[in-house]
């Protein structure tokens, strides 16, 4: 069996894999049920305890000699440092270029209602947490499994996701994002990028929860700082078509988003997986990976610090993703086509001719990317190619879901003359393809950026962002796998994992893109299924601690008698 081969039989499963969780239909009803459920069953908290929760982040009830590794502001920026991320800069352009604009609205979604699902998972976490042979705190959703659901099975499985999604989520695209971003950006090899970064990382999480925070709390403020300046400077410039965008947003939630320039369009169904998808992958609301790093927190009442995660969504999806998803719709980008290097995995080769500007052609294509039971004969034959142009007819390329133009094929660095074998619409000859086609994830991003007062800067702006979020997001994903692999094997275990961490953030620098993104998706759900049961069960557990919270604070605090309680 050839590489190839081994390739696309790889592929083929991790596929069937997100077809049955992370694509699958029931996924993101599961994910928005058990939120919406929760909001209404607690009376919609992420509205109640709003200021409630940016009183105790700034220390107004701080309660002195409180347990815990961290205050509740580092434990908060640790957390959020683990989600706003690649899916703050590349997962928002992802989610437009697969599902249109109606993919942010579900985004938005996804993050109120996930304002209550981290506040379910984060208390009931705090409440159920210990401490390792070396004294430090260990939490999350896996203890709650064991100590609470005498489930120690499924604390297991979830410990098990978790080490993996450590890898899957915190570490491969966060490195991929950053070597693609820096190479396009300041012309650095992705090699070059990956060793830098990769012993930095090494010298970071040697150090432990308090080396990870105080890293946490410097750095986090920063880059949200750099990178919102930097959406505003294209927002701004492009202020007449923030109004259309915005419309469009709320016009498609319902209906899917019609064909655009070089977008073909997406049905409700896909724009909708798509969103929830992204934003979870964003927020990370119902996946259980926050609560490890709240568990931290020098809190005397886990309420205390449930409500403080309140705030992780609404500053991670509410305000950066929808900066970032303004700036792409404004600007324009994700309907035009763009000079890019194709990648395989991301291109299809079809029988016929299809033209983009033909409505029945467009429409076939549609159903044929959405999978509706559009029939469309791949290609599969020998392609002949003269100085670098396929001279073969009644053929058409696609890449990133969108007819390619100008497409040219290289060998070596020079334009490649002869045939080329394509089998089932995959290009089967090793060789290099570059051409116009829609852009995604960082790529699409960065381009939107340039729209703006500060010009081509604007890509910097996007590759500092990218390698702040992006670096400390495997941070603090390596401290939640850090935790899992203790609970599943004994601090013992840490020097492996930790080296193995650092080995494949390098590793990652130089994989797929795409690939990278289907690995994330998969072990996503992996971690959110069993959290999302957990949080369903005890429910009521929660309601009583809540309760329980209110008539302790009003005790302590008289005269801040709240409306919320």
């Amino acid at each position: 069996m050839n590489n190839q081969t081994w390739t696309d039989w790889f592929i083929a499963i991790l596929n069937t894999l997100d077809t049955y969780l992370g694509s699958a239909h029931y996924f993101p009803f599961v994910l928005l049920a058990t939120g919406i459920f929760l909001t209404f069953y607690l009376k919609f908290p992420q509205i109640r305890y709003f200021n409630h929760a940016w009183r105790i982040l700034f220390g107004r009830y701080e309660t002195p000699n409180a347990k815990g590794d961290a205050s509740h502001f580092q434990a908060l920026t640790t957390a959020i440092s683990g989600t706003v991320g690649t899916g703050n800069i590349g997962g928002v352009a992802l989610a437009i270029y697969l599902g249109g604009p109606a993919a942010l609205f579900w985004m938005w979604m996804t993050a109120f209602f996930g304002m209550t699902t981290k506040f379910v998972e984060v208390t009931l976490s705090h409440k159920y947490r210990d401490t390792d042979s070396n004294g430090f705190i260990v939490g999350g959703p896996m203890y709650v499994m064991e100590k609470r659901l005498n489930m120690k099975w499924l604390a297991v499985i979830f410990a098990v996701a978790t080490v993996v999604s450590s890898f899957g989520t915190g570490n491969l695209p966060q490195s991929n994002s950053i070597a693609s971003g820096v190479q396009v950006a300041f012309g650095i090899p992705e090699w070059l990028t990956g060793s830098v970064l990769a012993i930095l990382l090494g010298l970071v999480i040697v150090g432990g929860i308090h080396r990870i925070v105080k890293v946490a709390e410097k750095i986090v403020p920063l880059m949200a700082l750099i990178y919102v300046i930097g959406a505003l400077s294209v927002i701004v410039a492009n202020l007449d078509q923030v109004g259309e965008s915005l419309l469009a947003v709320l016009s498609d939630a319902l209906t899917g988003s019609a064909a655009s320039g070089g977008f073909l369009g997406a049905t409700f169904a896909y724009a909708f997986n798509r969103g929830v998808n992204r934003g979870l992958f964003s927020n990370e609301a119902g996946q259980g990976s926050a609560p490890i790093a709240h568990a931290a927190a020098r809190a005397e009442d886990p309420v205390s610090e449930g409500m403080v995660s309140i705030l992780e969504p609404f500053i991670d999806t509410i305000i950066i993703c929808t900066l970032t998803g303004l700036v792409i719709l404004s600007s324009g980008v994700w309907t035009e086509k763009h000079q890019n290097e194709f990648q395989n995995f991301d291109m299809q080769f079809l029988h016929g001719n299809y033209n983009a500007d033909d409505p029945e052609d467009r429409e076939e294509l549609f159903g044929h990317l959405s999978s509706s039971g559009a029939d469309i004969e791949v290609f599969d034959g020998i392609l002949q190619v003269i100085a670098g142009i396929a001279v073969t007819a009644d053929h058409t390329v696609l890449h990133n879901r969108s007819i390619a133009e100008d497409v040219r094929y290289y060998l070596k660095g020079e334009l490649y003359t002869g045939p080329l074998t394509i089998q089932h619409g995959k290009l089967m000859t090793d060789m290099d393809v570059n051409g116009r086609s829609l852009i995604h994830s960082v790529d699409l991003t960065a381009e939107a950026f340039s729209r703006g007062f500060f010009g081509d800067f604007g890509r910097y702006v996007v590759a500092i962002g990218l390698v702040l979020f992006a670096f400390t997001t495997a941070v603090a994903w390596s401290y939640y796998g850090d935790r899992a692999m203790t609970y599943l094997f004994g601090i013992k275990s840490l020097i492996f994992y930790r080296s193995t961490y650092v080995l494949g953030f390098f590793l990652a620098a130089i994989a797929d893109t795409s690939l990278v993104w289907l690995i994330a998706a998969i072990t996503i759900a992996f971690m959110t299924l069993p959290n999302l049961f957990s949080m369903l069960v005890l429910h009521r557990e929660v309601k009583q601690t809540v309760d329980q919270y209110w008539a302790n604070f009003h005790r302590k605090f008289p005269q801040k008698k709240s409306k919320s309680a």
